[in-house]
């Protein structure tokens, strides 16, 4: 969540301030960004290997999701999950509503100044890299939210699959999709390949 936020200021220089981004992301910047990453996630991470210490378990050593996440972790443990619920409650939250409003802040400085763009093939062009990229972050946060700040009794653990593997592999899978399908030279290739499918 941390390198979307650092992602996300490199990409409003780049797009509002396309001649100054060497100047204003220099590597002294980049290396920056990437420090405060991991000094946004180490405590998050501390904290939660922190209570996982202090749990037991027992009976169950099945985990019921397809990766060793936390939240499936702590219902194996046979002792009290409150704090720890809560602890994961607290760097989710952070870890999700920091970087969004981060994201949606720089996503509206973009848009308004696409919005100041005097030729329209120049504001569609812009539009035409903005839209699939806002609309995969959105699926991005929002499914994280889904997965780590429901409560957990309200929300059953299909559901929780669904949302991680959403986040995990449905929105990095699109990236490229996204992209890719922007360039001419694909668009044909993926053309001549449906025609050739078509019965």
């Amino acid at each position: 969540m941390a390198i979307c936020m650092a992602i996300h200021i490199q990409m409003y220089v780049a797009i509002c301030k396309p001649l100054l981004y060497h100047v204003v992301i220099s590597s002294k910047v980049c290396y920056n960004l990437m420090l405060g990453s991991y000094l946004m996630t180490f405590p998050g991470a501390i904290g939660h290997a922190g209570c996982m210490l202090r749990l037991t378990f027992c009976h169950a050593k099945t985990i019921n999701h397809y990766f060793c996440d936390i939240l499936p972790l702590l219902k194996l443990s046979c002792t009290s999950i409150h704090i720890s619920d809560l602890v994961v409650f607290i760097v989710a939250g952070t870890n999700i509503i920091v970087p969004s409003l981060t994201s949606f802040v720089s996503y509206g400085l973009i848009l308004t100044n696409i919005f100041r763009i005097s030729s329209m093939e120049g504001r569609s062009k812009a539009f035409s890299t903005f839209c699939p990229h806002i609309i995969v972050v959105s699926l991005f946060f929002a499914s994280c939210t889904l997965m780590y700040l429901k409560p957990s009794s309200a929300v059953y653990m299909d559901e929780r699959k669904v949302s991680s593997l959403f986040y995990t592999n449905m929105v990095p899978r699109m990236n490229p999709l996204i992209y890719s399908l922007r360039n001419k030279n694909v668009k044909a290739a993926l053309r001549k390949t449906l025609s050739r499918t078509e019965f």
